[in-house]
């Protein structure tokens, strides 16, 4: 029995909106890196276990042949072992991404804000309105 549940999100991370001001920019960079973060650490649970039910499963498969049992029953064991050991290095690769994704989501978050936050707090603490994208391009 697996102690793994799903998570009963139905929305997704950070919302794929048309918004993209600065500080809603920043709040999507934000969720999106906790998101993978998150996901890395549960993909990284879900390798070691994984992982551990291949031992077991090769364990088992050595108490099998002691008994003398069928031997195809070996076979189909180490099979199950085999299988279960190649996916738990496919959900590494695929944990070392989402935590690199992570990273990257981050390093992004934090030159947006450096290339785009003294604009933002110029524009959010005027008290005139700010024109249009493309009012001086006429």
């Amino acid at each position: 029995m697996s102690d793994l549940t799903p998570r009963s999100t139905s929305t997704a991370p950070a919302p794929a909106d048309g918004d993209n001001r600065y500080k809603a920019v920043q709040a999507k960079l934000s969720q999106l890196g906790k998101a993978m973060e998150d996901a890395s650490l549960e993909l990284e649970s879900l390798q070691r276990s994984m992982q551990a039910t291949a031992n077991d499963s090769g364990d088992i498969a050595q108490d099998i042949a002691n008994a003398q049992l069928d031997a195809r029953f070996v076979v189909l064991t180490n099979a199950v072992e085999t299988a279960l050991s190649g996916a738990a290095r496919a959900v590494r690769t695929l944990c070392d991404t989402a935590q690199e994704t992570a990273d990257l989501t981050h390093e992004t978050r934090h030159t947006h804000s450096r290339l785009y936050g003294a604009l933002d707090d110029i524009r959010s603490t005027r008290r005139e309105k700010t024109p249009k994208p493309g009012f001086f391009n006429r």
